[in-house]
């Protein structure tokens, strides 16, 4: 007999010997001295001496009763929730284990990692050597860039995911590489001014297209085929007809009149504005708000490689393959953006919200001038506007800067000398750049291409990710508009050139990094009319407008980088401080709708928003209408008796919100 914790537990032996005992407060204790010599627990009783007699006696050598532990864990394990599963139910949100909260979500969570097919995979399947150690590393490299919290299934599905963006930002930029030489050739170089207002007007029109698409009944995914397919077929009629010796490159009489050239300008023009803000909306409708905090930066960093791959097959293999094959090449990147979507949705579907709202009823359409009526009503997608377009009126300053300083520098550098063609004789004086300073411009202008994409890339894969999980999403916010800030600062008091060059690169690469990512993911707590039609006019032309601006700004002070640079500096550091202002409200606004659930631009949340507003309060108040649970109340009560006999329950039955 051993006395623990107030009673008496009771051991079997197989065999009965004499005992010497000792009183100890009131009850038996075996004599220490012989306890390493027999069983120190015998039993005196009729029923004991029977059950020893029909046990066989082990070997001594052999036997095992003295490893037997009287740790009290070894005695409570009957108090786990399993064994109470016939007496208590433990269904509910939340219920009390020995005084610890714990959360019904924690049984779905391991359910979902026994359902992992990866950690269940039989071990004969498992990789070895080489292979097993590139994954293992590779495994580490996401947890570290993207954090353990993701699990790496949803890192892959993103990555599936980017590939679509990485065809398509690829296509593009191979297209726009070809755009100003195509239209050059055929049109002349005073077309290009004329072409850039007609591309508004065509894209005002495709954009008018993609909004009726929108209201019908058309899954999203699905525009991705329409719109690929319907480029794929203008961009491979553009290659062929650019092999024509009448309208194509081998005429090489430039005429306003040929229509080719400005087919090409729009259409390409018009495919960065629509099919890129189509992908960014779709993503915000299928990638959730935690995966998009860890992930955009993988998607980023995707498109970063086809933005850099474009450029450079143009400038290898202009000359061996011609224009109109590669101008087929970026048509044929057309078909690999819509097979990359297929092989997403069929792999992984489509998002809740878009089957949510497939599954709607219908409601009465509001018309291609939705996403502007969204825009004025409500102030959080005015914020999502100056954070995705305003910065570009800095940018826009600065860059203009950096060429007119570049323009000086290599002018002094390769100066303009007479009787070459960029010397006028009537005045004698140089009117442009020699053919040595033109060269100089070029290749500065490719290594700030280059550097900008590269240091654009190597931010976005490493540094995104880790920047939002670090900082948060309202720090993170504010951190793109004080670089701005302070850039501009930097500009004002030290305007050299290879310093604006150092702040172009810097602003640049943040604004790919830091900046789109986290504009995308204020997208999350919207409707889908935000995401799709309120996003395509600001996407669109937010961003012509504020480039727009920005030009205004530099063509008011653009008779010298002196002037240039005192007044434009300061249009910068204005915009500069309205987006940190800006940045806190929008982080502020994020937080309250994400914590609350409310949506932006929901029919339900527009009619009558106090109703939700009210409910929400009444959930989060204590006093509001409210009943007993009896069943959580028995659950209470039966786990709270088993704490202890000899502690009384104090706690109260739990109230319950219904």
């Amino acid at each position: 007999h051993l006395c623990i914790f107030g009673k008496l537990w009771v051991f079997p032996t197989h065999q009965p010997t004499q005992q010497q005992e000792t009183r100890c407060s009131g009850h038996k204790t075996c004599n220490k001295d012989e306890m390493a010599d027999r069983d120190p627990f015998p039993m005196q009783s009729e029923q004991a001496a029977k059950l020893a007699a029909s046990v066989p006696a082990p070997d001594e050598e052999k036997s095992t009763w003295t490893q037997m532990s009287t740790r009290f864990e070894s005695f409570t394990k009957k108090l786990t929730p399993s064994s109470l599963s016939q007496k208590v139910s433990l269904t509910g949100s939340k219920k009390k284990k020995f005084g610890k909260d714990y959360d019904d979500d924690d049984d779905d969570d391991d359910e979902e990692r026994d359902d992992d097919d990866f950690l269940n995979r039989p071990l004969g399947s498992q990789p070895t050597g080489p292979l097993a150690f590139i994954m293992t590393q590779l495994t580490r490299l996401i947890r570290r860039l993207y954090g353990d919290s993701i699990p790496i299934s949803e890192v892959i599905r993103v990555f599936v995911l980017s590939l679509t963006l990485f065809f398509m930002i690829g296509g593009y930029w191979l297209l726009r590489s070809l755009k100003d030489p195509v239209l050059t050739a055929l049109c002349g170089v005073e077309a290009i001014p004329k072409a850039k207002m007609a591309s508004v007007l065509v894209v005002l029109g495709v954009v008018s297209v993609y909004n009726k698409l929108l209201d019908s009944s058309l899954p999203k995914h699905k525009l991705f085929f329409i719109f690929g397919t319907f480029y794929f077929g203008m961009f491979a009629g553009i290659a062929l007809m650019l092999n024509d010796k009448q309208i194509g490159l081998p005429n090489e009489q430039p005429d306003p009149r040929r229509i080719l050239g400005w087919v090409s300008y729009c259409g390409i023009e018009s495919f960065g504005s629509v099919m890129v803000s189509l992908f960014w909306s779709f993503a915000n409708s299928n990638v959730s708000l935690e995966s998009a905090k860890a992930c955009y930066g993988l998607l980023v960093a995707t498109a970063q490689i086809g933005s850099i791959l474009g450029p450079v097959i143009v400038k290898n293999y202009a000359e061996t393959w011609g224009v109109p094959t590669l101008y087929f090449l970026g048509a044929v990147a057309m078909l690999l953006l819509q097979g990359t979507m297929y092989m997403y949705v069929s792999i992984y579907g489509i998002g809740s919200a878009e089957k949510k709202q497939e599954g709607a009823p219908k409601k009465k359409k509001a018309g291609v001038l939705e996403g502007l009526y969204l825009f004025w009503e409500h102030n959080y997608i005015k914020g999502i506007f100056a954070i995705s377009c305003l910065f570009m009126v800095e940018v826009t300053i600065v860059d203009f800067t950096m060429k007119v300083l570049a323009k000086e520098h290599f002018s002094e550098l390769h100066p303009c000398l007479p009787n070459e063609s960029c010397w006028d004789n009537l005045t004698n004086t140089p009117t442009g750049l020699s053919a040595d300073a033109t060269a100089s411009f070029t290749r500065f202008m490719g290594l700030f291409g280059q550097a900008t994409n590269t240091l654009s890339f190597l931010m976005s894969l490493l540094g995104t990710s880790a920047v939002i999980r670090t900082l948060g999403l309202r720090l993170t916010l504010l951190l793109f508009p004080s670089i701005c800030l302070i850039s501009i600062i930097y500009v004002r008091f030290s305007p050299t050139l290879y310093t604006v060059f150092a702040v172009m690169i810097i602003l640049k690469a943040s604004s790919y990094a830091l900046n789109n990512p986290t504009k995308e993911i204020l997208y999350q707590p919207t409707s889908s009319a935000v995401k799709y039609k309120a996003k395509s006019w600001i996407d669109i032309f937010g961003a012509r407008g504020s480039k727009a601006l920005g030009s205004v700004v530099t063509n008011a002070f653009s008779d010298s980088a002196t002037n240039l640079v005192a007044n434009g500096s300061l249009v910068g550091m204005g915009v500069a401080s309205f987006l940190i202002w800006n940045a806190r409200f929008m982080g502020k606004k994020f937080d309250e709708f994400t914590s609350s659930g409310f949506v932006v631009g929901e029919e339900e949340n527009e009619n009558e928003n106090g109703g939700v507003h009210m409910a929400i309060k009444q959930n989060e108040e204590i006093d509001t209408s409210c009943a007993l649970d009896d069943q959580d109340d028995d659950n209470e009560v039966a786990e709270s008796e088993l704490e202890g006999e000899n502690q009384k329950v104090k706690d109260e039955p739990e109230i319950t919100m219904v």
